[in-house]
């Protein structure tokens, strides 16, 4: 069966959440917003494409930080509204330069930043 686009959920503004999940540990990396084109873009080149809401632009993961992100496994929700991609990860993937975006816990109340991890070598 071949896959359209157009078959996702996309929000009013034509954007649908994608997560990024190291494809060897399954760590969560980040989370970001594709479009429809950014979507096909991603399926196409194997390099995870977003499109960037403040700048109304796409961008490639890591083509100007060089922290890319190249695509293994790319996978819908059953409610076709979220994208989950598994990808392999070189360097880091928040723009605060931590592997992970998700490093501030909440825990009984209280929000603390996780201590970065060691980076695994890609």
């Amino acid at each position: 069966m071949s896959f359209d686009p157009s078959t996702l959920k996309f929000d009013a503004n034509g954007l649908i959440p994608a997560i990024a999940q190291d494809a060897n540990s399954g760590e969560v990396l980040m989370m970001a917003w594709m479009n429809a084109e950014a979507v096909k873009r991603t399926l196409e080149t194997m390099k995870v494409t977003y499109w960037s809401r403040s700048r109304q632009e796409f961008w490639v993961k890591g083509a100007t930080s060089g922290h890319t992100q190249t695509l293994v496994d790319f996978r819908i929700d059953c409610d076709r509204d979220c994208i989950l991609m598994e990808v392999v990860q070189v360097g880091a993937a928040c723009h605060t330069g931590r592997r992970t975006c998700f490093f501030t816990e909440i825990m009984d109340g209280a929000e603390a930043i996780l201590p970065e991890e060691a980076r695994p070598s890609a």
